[in-house]
């Protein structure tokens, strides 16, 4: 316990799923934490959870000027920063490349890459201040590989990787850290809200995504927002004071491929072709 003490974030895409999750444990590991969504009744009742230590305030990153308001309040309200987790997102559509529009490209990138950019620039002065500390974005398997998510989306997430490299360099000097995380499937609503459902009702599926995800990795269970949580918890803190430009994949073992003997099946063929020879060599006094 308290990791993060003395420490002030601002998590964006607070209201659920990973911001929620993520809020609630750097809360309990003493930060103070300014929780940005769009989602007012979320956010309120998260405030709620935490008094004293988790702030709301409304925040579309669509809007560079809330962007810089959520990184103000931070100063406002606790009297620094020390983090900034560059988290809200969606989805979005899940067209291919011969489907996609001028409008369904601006409207993901601009969620993705030029919220998470405009993050960054506008916390920088405020960790200067604070003499470093910590940048955080949410990436995504997604943008490592492709089968593993839309294409604008992967295409986002594979620039927030890049944008990440970039301004772990220029920043290494003011102490600031910057890193993100590359989740695998995790139980939250943006698999339901994908395919249309309302968010209160994707709310409700989360259990049901969960055990439908246990069979996709290696570890036999579905990825949980905690898991999440806990890795943007070790990036904020001190724990990783000489981690800079990384992209921390957390997906239970997704991206190694099929597990045990399903991944010795490629070899198959081979061992076929291979099993005359390797008997008659066996034979040879």
């Amino acid at each position: 316990m308290g990791r993060l003490a003395g420490k002030v974030a601002v998590i964006t895409g607070a209201g659920s799923g990973i911001g929620r999750g993520t809020a609630e444990l750097f809360a309990r590991e003493g930060a103070r934490v300014i929780a940005a969504d769009i989602a007012d009744d979320r956010g309120r009742r998260l405030e709620e959870s935490a008094p004293g230590r988790i702030k709301y305030i409304h925040c579309n990153v669509l809007e560079e000027a809330e962007i810089v308001a959520a990184i103000a309040a931070a100063e406002a309200e606790f009297g620094r920063l020390d983090c900034v987790f560059n988290n809200a997102g969606a989805g979005g559509a899940n067209e291919t490349v011969d489907q996609i529009s001028a409008q369904g490209f601006d409207s993901v990138m601009h969620l993705h890459v030029r919220a998470a950019l405009f993050g960054i620039k506008h916390a920088v002065p405020a960790l200067k201040r604070a003499s470093g500390g910590a940048i955080i974005s949410t990436a995504s398997v997604a943008g490592l590989s492709a089968g593993y998510g839309p294409m604008l989306y992967s295409i986002a997430k594979a620039a927030i990787i890049h944008m990440t490299t970039v301004a772990a360099v220029q920043l290494a000097e003011h102490r600031i850290r910057v890193n993100c995380i590359c989740p695998g499937l995790i139980a939250t609503n943006i698999f339901a809200t994908a395919l249309g459902l309302p968010s209160q009702l994707a709310d409700t599926r989360l259990e049901a995504i969960a055990t439908a995800a246990s069979d996709s990795q290696p570890i036999r269970r579905g990825g949980l927002p905690r898991d999440i949580a806990e890795a943007a918890l070790y990036l904020a803190s001190d724990g990783s004071d000489w981690v800079t430009g990384q992209a921390l994949v957390v997906d239970g073992g997704l991206t190694l491929g099929p597990a045990g003997m399903q991944q010795m099946s490629a070899f198959a063929p081979i061992v076929q072709a291979l099993m005359p020879e390797a008997a008659e060599f066996n034979q040879t006094p």
